[in-house]
């Protein structure tokens, strides 16, 4: 366990600067209230206190101590957070919509697919799903590499990258879902859509698109939200929803089920803070050369409406993998800037210092 950097999960945690880095996969990403506060208290008596909303609705316990790994492990057991092994806990990165309803067929689909994986073949570490059946659409600009969507009253199961999907019988998606992983898992790929793009498609019938998806900032000024700038959260903060269920969304946003309420946490969507974004950075990640998140924090007030900024520790991108606007990378104690791109992107500026950056900003993010 020694490693560092694969995608963690709790029985394969990853050592990281502060400690070991839990990754823990609710079922449905729903927290009861019952798990919430085992977490808090898990986080509290072997942890640093520290949690990470993950931009896969999940949730990272931070700064484990190795020994105290097996207890850890026997309480998310008996919590109903811990898979059997680490090859089923590998497979399981399963969104589920925040938007399901009772009796909507969402959570039935979702317990179908947990057992699918039990007989699926290994599959590339990011390698995820996307179950957006709710009431309305709300997934399509999240990480998925296979997606059950909604096209009218049918069900459809669309592989990312293609912009039509099969219509299935919910009896008959799983079945349909282990044909295309055991398809991908021959074809030598990381990732769905860079094998669509490349030419390399799934046998799957393109009979209709999924139904439109709005705006997302639509969807998530519409929701009662609860935003955690950067996905940073305590125990403390979290302690203070876990009077109600929790689902976990990929926006490192909590949506209670009850009234759950706290000035902690942010309600607004077009708050400065969430137009940036930011990895832990030094000293609580070891690949990381420089600080992030106070650089980030100070920069907010400078990006506009619309933009986004982030600020990674390392070129690996992980709290932000898709392009930003403006991306700024750690390197060797300094920065590279990345216009329009990941963090591992093609620097339009290298060797920038937190002096030189501010003025810049305001030019490449057009404010």
């Amino acid at each position: 366990m020694t490693r560092k950097g694969w995608c963690p999960g709790a029985l394969r945690p990853m050592p990281a600067g502060d400690g070991l880095l839990l990754r823990v996969r609710p079922h449905c990403s729903r927290l009861d209230p019952d798990q919430g506060t085992g977490l808090v208290r898990i986080s509290e008596s072997f942890g640093n206190g520290q949690l990470d909303l993950g931009s896969r609705a999940t949730l990272q316990l931070r700064g484990v101590r190795e020994g105290s790994l097996p207890e850890v492990h026997r309480r998310l057991q008996a919590l109903d957070l811990l898979d059997p092994d680490p090859r089923v806990e590998a497979r399981r990165n399963i969104m589920t919509t925040p938007f399901w309803r009772e009796g909507d067929g969402t959570l039935e689909l979702v317990r179908r697919l947990e057992e699918a994986l039990l007989n699926a073949p290994d599959l590339p570490p990011k390698f995820g799903f996307a179950i957006d059946t709710g009431e309305c659409p709300a997934l399509q600009d999240a990480l998925a590499d296979i997606r059950i969507e909604r096209a009218g009253k049918d069900l459809l199961l669309r592989a990312d990258g293609m912009a039509r999907g099969e219509r299935v019988e919910p009896q008959a998606a799983m079945a349909r879902i282990l044909e295309l992983l055991n398809w991908f898992a021959s074809c030598g790929q990381a990732r769905m859509a860079k094998a669509v793009a490349a030419g390399i498609v799934p046998a799957l019938h393109a009979d209709a698109a999924p139904d439109p998806q709005a705006p997302l900032d639509e969807i998530l000024r519409a929701a009662p939200l609860l935003f955690a700038p950067f996905g940073a959260v305590t125990s403390q903060i979290l302690a203070e929803l876990t009077g109600s269920a929790l689902r976990l969304t990929p926006w490192r946003a909590v949506l209670p089920e009850g009234h759950a309420r706290s000035e902690l946490w942010l309600t607004d969507p077009s708050h400065p803070l969430l137009r940036v974004s930011a990895c832990i950075g030094a000293p609580g990640c070891a690949s990381s050369s420089v600080e992030t998140r106070a650089l980030a924090r100070d920069l907010a007030a400078i990006v506009p409406e619309g933009r986004h900024l982030h600020v990674s520790g390392c070129g690996k991108g992980c709290a932000h993998p898709a392009p930003a606007h403006v991306t700024l990378t750690g390197r060797e104690g300094r920065f590279d800037l990345v216009l329009n791109g990941p963090a591992g992107g093609k620097p339009a500026l290298c060797g920038l210092t937190g002096i030189d950056i501010p003025d810049m900003m305001r030019g490449h993010l057009g404010s």
